[in-house]
């Protein structure tokens, strides 16, 4: 494997970690489904705690999977799946060249 390839797959290794988790999955099943959803129709949905969704949130927000929208006091979360979709079509794209 190129050093190109390697890098991009050193930048995607973040995003593997944050999509790797169950609880951040059934996350982002549930914005799939039923988006924009705010914290505590998150936690009614899932078996986690509030803190606890929380804490996924961020990580998903901080790999760009997630987006958040504040609409007076409540904060609105929402799938953001455009730079995650870019990153991961270049690391199989720059993988695809590498093996031909």
């Amino acid at each position: 494997m190129g050093q190109k390839a390697i890098d991009i797959f050193r930048a995607c290794i973040p995003l593997f970690q944050a999509l790797s988790d169950p609880y951040r999955q059934d996350i982002i099943l549930l914005l799939a489904e039923q988006e924009p959803l705010t914290v505590n129709q998150i936690t009614e949905n899932l078996t986690l705690s509030r803190p606890a969704i929380s804490h996924h949130l961020k990580i998903l927000r901080d790999q760009q999977l997630v987006s958040l929208e504040q609409k007076g006091t409540q904060r609105f979360y929402s799938l953001e799946l455009d730079n995650a979709t870019v990153l991961l079509k270049e690391l199989v794209e720059t993988v695809e060249k590498q093996c031909e």
